[in-house]
Parts: structure tokens; C-alpha cells; sequence
């Protein structure tokens, strides 16, 4: 199964133990376009003072492939020797093995309707750690009602969306929900993306394909809902009727427009666990210091109406033109960038809000910004989440198919982004006036 083969880090004098998997990480799908640019992030991290990262290895159906993703990857340098592993989707058989010699997959095959559910449910049966950046609800919840409780017996730890712009949503309300200070309240949080660049911004027809079957699955994730029992809702207060699905924002001269997104689903399965338990989600090991760390943090996100809107010089949407098959060059890569505001409105004191019909009189306007979303910001992203398994694993829960925000939300995952170019601001705390909102971007 291996290209060069690779003995133990790890080996285990007890015969009656479990053996210590050979890997800290294997990224699957490396020699896809989004998987190279994952390599490229993970050789950043290996070996280096302060990183649990010890040894990776990549893996795909293609070895000459792969080869080439770690020699583009490595460049200008010469590639490390990084074990190349075949598996294929196709094959149960080679993902088990694959999932029996690591202690995370990072799974970067999409579309994830097609082919995720195979690497999923080898991690789940293999109890490792299991982290996508697929962005469609369908699978996603598909797979916490499939494999959950399994997943929690085996001490296999599923967490999708991990990339953009799922925990830049998820931890860009947490930032926002933070500056509201009691007695204020937040109770809704629209969140304006903007996506920059000097050339043409372009993705990869995989990406497409993925949104696509995403908006396409929509009727199965309603009847997926339905056949499942009742989750509890959370409580937010105030009444926030929904605005419409194009907004000219004069102020900024731009028109904002309501699109299909996961991050809103996402943003909604992690309140629906913190409506279970406040606390959120206890570690498998934690120290008394970690809990009254992670209780406390919870204690300042509060449950508030989300909804994401994409800010454009025109009203009109993406379509296949913005897509090709090999996806973008380094060129047009390096130039982009994102920027997400984070509209809060709330009141000045929380017991406005039950008054009627009152409308806020508090606004609090926060922004995260990164560089390109697909192949830069998401590595990253993905990339730190793994660190985070690695090197905090007894913070975290002992198992489960969770959405990212409710297990990543108390760890030093804000912090460790805003260490690799993915920035936080506050950028204004204002009244909201009666002939209008403040906004200001």
C-alpha cells in the first residue's frame, strides 16, 4: 500500500496493546487541487519547534500524482520523504487500512455526497480522527445521524466544514457574540462576505460540483430532518422578520445577496448543542482548569438569528463561467482575498427585548479577513484544526460527528489563525438610529 514503506515512531513494547498509529496525519485527496495546497501548509508545520506534528503521509488513488503534488508543494525545495499511500473511495478495504495507521484524516475528496461516506465510516469503525472541508448539508447531517453514536463509542471524533467559510462563520459570530456585554444582548448577526481580488476569481470545477449537489439536496435534507427526532431549539429573543434576498447597501454601494451557504446549518447545529447543554461539549480527559476554561467561554456566546449574504458591485451570482477544471493559477491564488463583516444587532439591555415589537437600539460590527478562500484560507484552517486534535486531544470530546464551531470554539483556534494571516476586528459599537442602521464597512 505504500510507496516507501515507513516502521513505527511509536513502537509499542506491550504485544497486548493497541499498537500507536504510525501517523499523526494522513491527507487524502493530495494530488487534487485543494489537497496540494493542504500539503504545502502541512510541510510548514512538521518538525518544527512547538508543532505536534511528527510525520505525515499523503494519500490517492495515483502514485505518480501524489509524487507530483509533493514535489509542487514542497517547492522550491526538494521533497521531504513523505510516505505516498494508495487508497481509493471505492475500496473499503484500503480506507480501513488507511484509517488503522493514523491518527487523523484529513479528507479533501469531494463532491463529499459521492465519495465521503466510505472515509467517514473507516474512521469511524477504526476510532480515528476525522476532519473534511466539505460544504454540504446534506452529507454532513447524514453522517452525524449514520455514525454519531457509534463514532462516540469507538472514540472517533468526525468534525466537517473545516474551512472556509464555515468556522470563519462559526467563529466570527463567537467573536461578535463576546463584545456584547451584559446587560446588552445580540439577537441577530448577518454576516457580509466579500471576496477581492486584482484578476479574475476563479475555483475549481470540484468546488462547483460540491455547491451544486449542495443546493440540488436540499428536498433530502428536509426529509432527512423530518425522519430524525426533535432537537431542542434554542431560545433568542426579539423578533427579526427576514429581510430580502437583494439588498442595495447605498451607503457602501454594493448589492448584497442571500445564497444558498452550509455555514448558516452549520452555524445552527452548534446552538442546537449548546441548547442541550450551555457548557458545551466536555473533554474526554480535561483538567479541572480546562473546564472551568471551556465553561467559561461558553458563557459569553449567546444563541442569535444567523444568515450570510455575499456582497457584490452588481446584483448577479456565480455561475459556471467562474470555474474551470483545473481551478485558479498561483497567480490569481496569491492576489485574492476575503473579508466577512459581522452585522450584530441587539439591545442596549436585554430586557427591551420582550418588550413587543421594539426594535434594536444596539449595533456591534466585527470582521474577519484572510487571504483566498479555497486554496489559502482553507488549508490553513484545516490544517490548524489537526494541530489542535493533535496537540489538545484531552480537551476535546472522546468522540462523536459534530459540527466545528461546538468542538473547536473554546480552543486557541481564533488565535492560532490570527498567527497565520486570518485576522479578527472589532470595527465599531454604535446605537442603531431610528431612520436607519449604522452600517459602515
Amino acid at each position: 500500500m505504500s510507496q516507501m514503506p515507513s516502521p513505527n515512531p511509536n513502537p509499542n513494547p506491550n504485544p497486548n496493546a493497541i499498537p500507536s498509529p504510525t501517523y499523526d496525519v494522513i491527507i487524502l485527496g493530495a494530488s487534487g487541487f485543494t489537497g496540494k495546497y493542504v500539503i504545502r501548509e502541512a510541510l510548514k508545520f512538521l518538525n518544527v519547534p512547538s508543532s505536534p506534528l511528527k510525520n505525515f503521509a499523503i494519500a490517492g488513488r495515483n502514485t505518480s500524482k501524489l509524487s507530483q503534488a509533493l514535489q509542487w508543494a514542497s517547492g522550491p525545495n526538494s521533497p521531504p520523504e513523505i510516505p505516498i499511500l494508495i487508497a481509493d473511495t471505492t475500496d473499503p478495504a484500503s480506507l480501513r487500512h488507511l484509517a488503522s495507521q493514523t491518527k487523523i484524516i484529513l479528507n479533501c475528496v469531494g463532491p463529499f455526497r459521492l465519495y465521503g461516506e466510505p472515509v467517514v465510516e473507516a474512521c469511524v469503525d477504526s476510532g480515528c480522527d476525522y476532519l473534511d472541508i466539505c460544504g454540504e448539508p446534506e452529507f454532513m447531517e447524514r453522517m452525524e445521524v449514520k455514525y454519531h453514536d457509534k463514532a462516540v463509542v469507538n472514540g472517533s471524533l468526525a468534525v466537517s466544514a473545516c474551512g472556509f467559510d464555515y468556522i470563519p462563520a462559526e467563529l466570527g459570530w463567537m467573536f461578535n457574540s463576546r463584545q456584547w456585554m451584559p446587560p446588552a444582548i445580540c439577537c441577530k448577526v448577518e454576516a457580509y462576505i466579500s471576496l477581492e481580488s486584482d484578476k479574475r476569481i476563479v475555483g475549481n470545477l470540484g468546488t462547483y460540483e460540491s455547491a451544486v449537489l449542495g443546493v440540488a439536496n436540499a428536498d433530502k435534507l428536509q426529509e432527512l430532518r423530518r425522519s430524525r427526532p426533535k432537537r431542542p431549539r434554542p431560545v433568542i429573543p426579539g423578533t427579526f422578520p427576514n429581510g430580502p434576498m437583494v439588498n442595495h447597501l447605498k451607503k457602501v454601494g454594493l448589492w448584497a445577496v442571500k445564497l444558498p451557504s452550509a455555514d448558516a446549518t452549520v452555524v445552527w447545529r452548534t446552538l442546537s448543542c449548546l441548547a442541550e447543554d450551555s457548557r458545551g461539549l466536555p473533554g474526554v480527559n480535561e483538567s479541572t482548569e480546562q473546564i472551568e476554561k471551556r465553561e467559561a467561554f461558553w458563557s459569553t456566546i449567546k444563541p442569535a438569528h444567523f444568515g450570510r449574504l455575499l456582497l457584490l458591485n452588481f446584483p448577479s451570482v456565480f455561475s459556471l463561467g467562474f470555474f474551470r477544471k483545473k481551478g485558479p493559477t498561483k497567480d490569481e491564488v496569491a492576489s485574492a482575498t476575503f473579508k466577512m463583516w459581522f452585522v450584530g444587532q441587539g439591545f442596549s439591555d436585554g430586557s427591551l427585548a420582550s418588550q413587543g415589537n421594539r426594535k434594536p437600539d444596539m449595533e456591534i460590527i466585527t470582521r474577519v479577513m484572510g487571504p483566498e478562500i479555497g486554496y489559502l484560507t482553507t488549508p490553513i484552517i484545516l490544517v490548524q484544526c489537526a494541530l489542535i486534535l493533535l496537540n489538545e486531544r484531552d480537551n476535546l470530546p472522546k468522540g462523536g460527528v459534530f459540527p466545528p464551531g461546538i468542538v473547536f470554539g473554546p480552543t486557541d483556534l481564533q488565535d492560532r489563525l490570527q498567527q497565520n494571516g486570518i485576522s479578527f476586528d472589532v470595527i465599531s459599537k454604535k446605537p442603531v438610529y431610528r431612520n436607519g442602521s449604522s452600517l459602515q464597512f
